[in-house]
C-alpha cells in the first residue's frame, strides 16, 4: 500500500475554503476546551482532594447532555443548523468568561463552579447536533470520510497539546488565565461558522416537542446497526473511562505536580493522533462494524493493563495503545452513524450520539471516582476494563450486522427509520474515501471531552 493511501486525505482542505475556515476555528476552540477541562479538574481537586468530586465534574457535564440533548436535536431538525450553532457558540463563550471571573476572584464554592460547567454543557448539547450536518452538507460525497478524519486528527492534536499548555499556564498565570484563553478561542469558532450558507433540514422537518424526540428514538431503537454502534461506545465509556482517576494516579506516582497532570491525557492523545494520521486503511476497508468492535475491545484490554502495571513507562505505553484504539473506534462509529442516518433525522441522531459519546465518558468518570473511593484506583481501572470487554463481546454476539461489516444494505433489513426519515436510511455499502462515502460527527471527535468518543471532544466547543 502506498504512503499516500495510508496517510490522511487532505483534499477537503484544498477544495473547500468554507470547510478549511470552519476546521481552523473549531480546532482552536478545541485547544481552549481541553485547557478548560484540565483547569476544572485541577481546580476541583485542589479545592477538595476528592476523587468523588473530580468525578462529579463529569456528572455536571453529563446531566445537561441527557436532559437537553434530544430536545435540542429535534429543534435542530426544524431550524437552520448554522444559526443554532452560532447561538450555542456565543453561550459557551459567555460561560467561559464567567469561569474566568471566578478564577480571578476566587472563593467560589465547588457546587457553583459545577453549575457553570453544567450551563456550558447545555449550550454544547445544543450546538453539537447542529454541527452534525456540517461536513456531510459542505463536502462532496467522495470527500466526506476525509473530512471526518481531518476533524478527528485536528481534535486529537489539540488533545495532545491542550493539557500540556494548560499545565504550563496553570503554573505560570493561574486558573483565571486558562479560562480566559478558552473564552477567546470561541471567537475563531464563531468566525469559522459565520460564513456558512443556511443549512435547513433536507426532507420533512421534525415534529415539534416530544413527538419529534420520539421519532428519533424510534429510528435508533429500530435500526440495529446504529443501535449496536452506540451501545458499543456506551459500554466503552461508562464502564472503562479512566480520566477521573488521573489526579489520584498523578498524586500517587508523580507527587501531585500540576505540570504532570496532563501526562496521561497526552499519552491517550499520542495514540489517537498516530492512529488517525494512519487511518487511510481503516477508512478504505469499508468494514466499520468489525473494526469498531475490535478497537473497543482493545480499549478495555489496554486500560486493564494500565491498572495492573506498576511501571510508569508500561502504563504510559498502555494508555498510548488505548488512545489509538479509541480513535479508531470513534472514527468507525461515526462512519456508521453518519452513513446510516437520513438528513431529516441527523440532528436527533447526532444528539443521541453526543449523549453516548460525551455524557458516557462523564458518567464513566463518576463511576471510576466512586469505585476508587470504595476500593482503589487500580481496582477501579481493572474492573472497568474487564467489564468493557465483556459488554463489547455481548454486543458483537447479539448484533451480527455489526460483525458482518455494517456495510451491507440488507444487513439491517426491517429497521424502522421513523415517520419522518426523509429518505432511505440504508444507503449503499460504506465506500472508501473518494468513492462517495458519507460520514462525520460534525464536531472534532478527539477520542472525551467535546465531540463524541470515549475520550472525545472538549467541553470548550460544541
Amino acid at each position: 500500500m502506498s504512503l499516500g493511501r495510508t496517510l490522511l486525505d487532505v483534499r477537503p482542505l484544498r477544495t473547500s475554503p468554507v470547510f478549511r475556515r470552519l476546521l481552523i476555528g473549531r480546532t482552536v476552540s478545541s485547544l481552549g476546551g481541553f485547557m478548560t477541562m484540565v483547569t476544572v479538574m485541577y481546580q476541583v481537586w485542589d479545592m477538595t482532594h476528592s476523587s468523588v468530586w473530580s468525578g462529579a465534574v463529569g456528572l455536571a457535564q453529563a446531566l445537561p447532555m441527557v436532559a437537553v440533548g434530544l430536545f435540542a436535536g429535534a429543534w435542530v431538525d426544524r431550524a437552520d443548523r448554522r444559526r443554532v450553532y452560532l447561538l450555542a457558540t456565543v453561550g459557551q463563550a459567555a460561560c467561559s468568561l464567567l469561569l474566568a471571573v471566578q478564577g480571578f476572584t476566587g472563593g467560589v464554592p465547588v457546587p457553583l463552579l459545577l453549575a457553570l460547567v453544567a450551563v456550558q454543557a447545555s449550550f454544547g448539547a445544543v450546538g453539537g447536533p447542529a454541527a452534525g450536518v456540517f461536513v456531510p452538507r459542505l463536502l462532496p460525497k467522495d470527500q466526506v470520510a476525509a473530512g471526518l478524519a481531518l476533524n478527528q486528527a485536528t481534535g486529537q492534536s489539540m488533545m495532545l497539546i491542550g493539557p500540556a499548555v494548560a499545565g504550563l499556564v496553570l503554573g505560570w498565570r493561574g486558573i483565571g488565565v486558562c479560562y480566559l484563553l478558552d473564552a477567546l478561542t470561541f471567537g475563531l469558532a464563531f468566525y469559522g461558522a459565520f460564513g456558512l450558507p443556511p443549512l435547513p433540514p433536507e426532507g420533512e422537518k421534525s415534529r415539534p416537542g416530544l413527538h419529534g424526540v420520539l421519532d428519533g428514538l424510534r429510528f435508533l431503537t429500530g435500526h440495529r446497526v446504529v443501535r449496536g454502534a452506540l451501545l458499543t461506545d456506551l459500554a466503552a465509556t461508562v464502564l472503562a473511562m479512566p480520566v477521573s482517576l488521573f489526579p489520584l494516579v498523578n498524586e500517587e506516582r508523580f507527587g501531585g505536580d500540576p505540570r504532570t497532570l496532563g501526562l496521561f491525557l497526552s499519552a491517550l492523545a499520542v495514540g489517537g493522533v498516530t492512529a488517525t494520521a494512519l487511518s487511510g486503511p481503516v477508512t478504505r476497508l469499508a468494514r466499520p462494524g468489525p473494526v469498531m468492535l475490535c478497537a473497543s475491545g482493545l480499549w478495555g484490554v489496554s486500560l486493564t493493563v494500565f491498572g495492573l502495571t506498576t511501571s510508569a513507562w508500561a502504563g504510559i505505553a498502555a494508555l498510548v495503545l488505548a488512545g489509538a484504539a479509541d480513535a479508531v473506534a470513534v472514527l468507525s462509529r461515526t462512519t456508521i452513524v453518519q452513513t446510516r442516518t437520513p438528513d431529516a433525522l441527523l440532528g436527533r441522531v447526532t444528539a443521541a450520539e453526543a449523549i453516548v459519546g460525551q455524557a458516557g465518558p462523564h458518567l464513566g468518570n463518576l463511576r471510576g471516582g466512586l469505585a476508587a473511593g470504595w476500593s482503589s484506583g487500580a481496582v477501579a481501572l481493572v474492573t472497568g476494563g474487564v467489564l468493557c470487554l465483556a459488554a463489547v463481546t455481548a454486543v458483537a454476539a447479539t448484533t451480527p450486522e455489526l460483525r458482518g461489516g455494517a456495510g451491507d444494505p440488507d444487513a439491517d433489513a426491517g429497521s424502522d427509520p421513523g415517520p419522518d426519515s426523509g429518505r432511505n436510511p440504508d444507503p449503499a455499502p460504506v465506500p472508501a474515501p473518494g468513492s462517495g462515502s458519507r460520514s462525520d460527527s460534525g464536531s472534532p471527535t478527539v477520542g472525551a471531552v467535546e465531540g463524541g468518543g470515549s475520550t472525545a471532544a472538549a467541553p470548550g466547543g460544541p
